[in-house]
Parts: C-alpha cells; structure tokens; sequence
C-alpha cells in the first residue's frame, strides 16, 4: 500500500514537472509570444535604433498583434497611434500619403510607432521605464509628473505614477520585454 502510494505520489511530481517543463520551453511561450511582421519589426528597429523585444512588448501588450485593434479613445492597429498623434509622426517621417485608416496597415503603423519610440528614447535620454509610461499617457504628461515630483520617473518608483492605467500599462510592458528577451534573444 505504501509502495503504491509512493508511486503514485512519484507520477503526479514527474507529470508536474513535465508541465512546468512544457509551458517554460521556448516552443511553447513562442506560441504565446509571437514575432510577426519579423521583418518590419527589424528592418525599422535597426533604422530607428529601438530594440525589437521592447517593440513586441508593446505590441502584445496594446494590441495583441490584431491589425485592426482599436482602443475606446480612438487609438489604432497594432502599435494602437492615435489619430492625431499619427498625422504628426507622419509628418516627421515625411510621409505624405497619411490617412487615420493607414493606422490599420501594418507596412505604416509599425515603422510609425518605432519612428515614435526613437523618438520618446530620445527626448527621455534612453530611459526605457520613462519611454514606456509617455508612450501610454503621453510625453507631456511624464515631463510634468517628474517636474512636479509626483514621480521619479525610475522603475523603483512605478507606484507613484498617478494613472492606474499607466501603471499597470508600464508593468505589463516590461513583464512582456522580459518574456521576449528570454525566448528570442541569442
């Protein structure tokens, strides 16, 4: 009785382990962890020096990789541009064919969000934590949170954001950057 106890004790430890095995091998968190549009993602990360695993996080993270995602303010398709946010992009990017149904197209809307990215890394000194928050609430916003020391703007203080929205915008994000880096980086 105890012999097949200690068996079955012994099976279920061996399946248990099988199952953390499976859902933490590579093959099966790039399942939940896609890298569509490879090609787009790196030809335009290499232009606008962003990294393609921060450029995935925000992606799985604002649109789940479905090209017609639209968010209840308004903001579209996968990298989730405003509208008016992508008329300025476009501008900068001297693109001269923009229409707010571009934001669908992924052959427009992720260049333009990588463009925006390089942008914010730019205007934040290359702080990743600061990038993500501005590309949430919006750069302003983050100039004037840290100005008025509402935040620090470092990823120890992520709790003083005051929009619960981008707090948890900006942990989603680097929890994904973090799972893209583990499955894909070489």
């Amino acid at each position: 009785m105890f012999k097949t106890l200690l068996n079955k004790v012994g099976l279920v430890l061996l399946i248990g382990l099988l199952f953390i095995y499976i859902l933490t091998s590579p093959w099966f968190l790039r399942k939940l962890y896609p890298f569509p549009y490879r090609d787009l993602v790196l030809e335009n990360c290499a232009a606008y020096q962003v990294e393609q695993y921060l450029v995935l996080a925000i992606i799985k993270t604002e649109s789940r990789f479905h090209t017609n995602a639209e968010s209840p303010v308004g903001a579209r398709g996968l990298m989730q541009i405003m509208p008016e946010t992508g008329k300025w992009i476009a501008a900068q990017m001297n693109i001269l064919d923009f229409r707010t149904d571009n934001l669908y197209n992924p052959s427009y809307n992720i260049p333009m969000g990588i463009w925006y990215l390089s942008y914010l890394k730019r205007t934040f000194d290359g702080n990743i934590v600061q990038v993500i928050a501005a590309y949430n609430a919006g750069e302003h916003k983050i100039k004037r949170w840290m100005n008025e020391g509402i935040w620090t703007g470092q990823l120890d203080s992520i709790d003083n954001i005051p929009y619960k929205e981008t707090r948890d915008y900006v942990n989603r994000v680097l929890f994904n950057y973090q799972i893209y880096k583990k499955i894909y980086q070489s």
